[in-house]
C-alpha cells in the first residue's frame, strides 16, 4: 500500500459517493488508475463492500450487548455459528480464547426484547453458557481508517 492508496481510500472513507472520475481529478491522476487502484483493492480484499453504513438504532435496535457463550466441544463452533447467522439481531460473533468459547455483538429493541434475542442465541443444542453484559455507550465506534495511516 502506497500513499495513493492510502489517499484513495481516505477519498472514499469520507466521500463514499464521489466518482471515480472526481477522484481522479482531486487526487490528479489519471481515471484508469483511480478505478485499476479501486479495482486491486477490492481483489486483494483491502476494500470489503460499496454499501451504506447503518445505525442499528436509527433502525429501532437502540440496545447493544456483548454475549460470550461457552459451546460444548462435541458440539463444534460452525453448528453454533451456523445458528447465529440465522438471527438478524446478531451482528458478528467471533471465535474466541480465554473465558468462553464465542463472543457475539447483539442488538435489540428493548431491554426486555434482550431476552429474548439471548434466548433464540441459546436455543441452539451446543451452547451450555452465555453471559451477557451490556453497552452504556460507544465511546470509539468501529473504524479501520487509521489503520490504513499506518500500513
Amino acid at each position: 500500500m502506497d500513499d495513493l492508496d492510502r489517499t484513495l481510500i481516505s477519498l472514499y472513507a469520507a466521500e463514499p459517493r464521489v466518482g471515480v472520475l472526481e477522484a481522479s481529478r482531486r487526487l490528479g491522476v489519471a481515471r484508469g488508475t483511480v478505478q485499476a487502484r479501486l479495482d486491486r483493492l477490492a481483489a486483494t480484499g483491502v476494500i470489503r463492500g460499496w454499501g451504506p453504513e447503518l445505525s442499528p438504532e436509527a433502525l429501532g435496535f437502540p440496545v447493544t450487548a456483548f454475549l460470550t457463550l461457552e459451546i460444548s466441544q462435541s458440539a463444534g463452533h460452525e453448528t453454533v455459528a451456523e445458528h447465529l447467522a440465522t438471527i438478524p439481531e446478531v451482528l458478528e460473533a467471533f471465535t474466541i480464547t480465554g473465558v468462553g468459547d464465542l463472543w457475539c455483538r447483539v442488538v435489540s429493541r428493548s431491554n426486555a426484547d434482550l431476552q429474548r434475542v439471548i434466548d433464540r442465541v441459546i436455543s441452539v443444542e451446543g451452547v451450555q453458557r452465555a453471559s451477557t453484559v451490556m453497552a452504556l455507550a460507544e465511546q470509539v465506534p468501529f473504524r479501520v481508517l487509521p489503520l490504513v495511516r499506518e500500513a
